[in-house]
């Protein structure tokens, strides 16, 4: 069976094994392919598997792929992958749900805690010597914020909009959350309303829900003119739910306090995206799901999601 990883850097940048994969069958590597479909096509002929992240895999470099049997996405989202016609071709597309979950929503918080605190900027004012420098036995360069009875909206409640919930809970915050689909372990956690009740009641808005037609550009103009003055969004989820020129807007205009996102709408970030020139505005580079550990995990699920297509039961199938 010959395997074929089309972008495996992001996910294993020399930390993590490729063991698994190797013991299912002949394996080729790449560390990055380009995004043409030319080259795509080069690296995937007579490919049995093909193994991607953000590689995107179009109906037309599908169906011109004929020994291709089983796409793997290294990732929870899979819309880099024409599900319809790969399942035309009876050829399952598996993704990875469970992997980061706790990683994703303790990043929620790095980001959250970042815009509360400025951490990283009041250190390094004390390693440049204002500390020292200074009259007074502390000081403070940016407003410090409480999160003990404010309130969370989670917009989606799925795994991690739960995992995130529970963060909140425990530092003493009040818990919305909006989701098709209430369970009772939800309610244990958070009150459900609707997405209007939870923009009007929110300190702070988190995201994580996935990206679908009805979602995209769901933070926008109005959806924003409906939230709290000076209320705070997170962004782990997906970066099309954003409207990011509304968003940059509702920042530099005060309307927002802050917005703390590790995702954005074109990856690598644009250099005319607008949220790098708004105010009180914090972006990381896509590492929520990052930590090694989480990693990890993903490699394992990945390699078990194959296995279970070679026994000829899979799983974790999307399409």
């Amino acid at each position: 069976m010959k395997i074929v990883v089309l972008d495996g850097y992001t996910l294993n940048p020399g930390d993590l094994s490729w063991a698994g994969f190797e013991g299912l069958g002949d394996v080729t590597i790449h560390a990055r392919t380009p995004l043409d479909e030319a080259s795509i096509l080069e690296r995937l002929q007579g490919a049995d598997v093909a193994i991607t992240n953000k590689t995107p895999l179009s109906r037309t470099t599908i169906e011109a792929l004929p020994d291709l049997k089983y796409i793997g996405v290294l990732a929870t989202g899979y819309n880099v992958v024409d599900g319809a016609a790969a399942r035309e071709r009876s050829i399952p597309v598996t993704n990875i749900p469970t992997y980061g979950t706790d990683a994703v929503a303790q990043f929620a918080f790095a980001l959250l805690l970042a815009i509360c605190h400025h951490v990283e900027d009041h250190a390094a004012t004390v390693k440049a010597g204002d500390w020292t420098k200074g009259s007074d036995f502390c000081y403070w360069n940016h407003p410090l914020i409480e999160l003990s009875g404010k309130t969370m909206g989670l917009i989606g409640f799925g795994r991690i909009g739960q995992t995130t919930g529970r963060i909140a809970k425990a530092l003493g915050m009040n818990v919305l959350a909006y989701d098709e689909h209430a369970n009772e372990e939800g309610r244990k956690i958070a009150e459900y309303v609707d997405l209007d009740t939870l923009l009007k009641q929110s300190d702070v808005v988190s995201l994580h829900c996935p990206l679908t037609p009805a979602t995209k550009d769901l933070i926008n103009k109005e959806t924003i003119a409906k939230m709290k003055d000076g209320a705070i969004l997170i962004n782990t989820s997906r970066g099309p739910l954003v409207n990011e020129a509304d968003l940059a807007e509702a920042l530099n205009s005060g309307k927002l306090y802050a917005a703390g996102v590790d995702v954005v709408s074109v990856e690598p970030i644009r250099a005319d995206n607008p949220l790098l020139q708004a105010k009180n505005c914090f972006i990381t580079p896509h590492i929520a799901w990052a930590p090694s550990a989480s990693r990890k995990r993903l490699m394992d699920i990945a390699v078990a999601n194959l296995a279970a297509f070679v026994k000829g039961t899979p799983e974790n199938v999307v399409n």
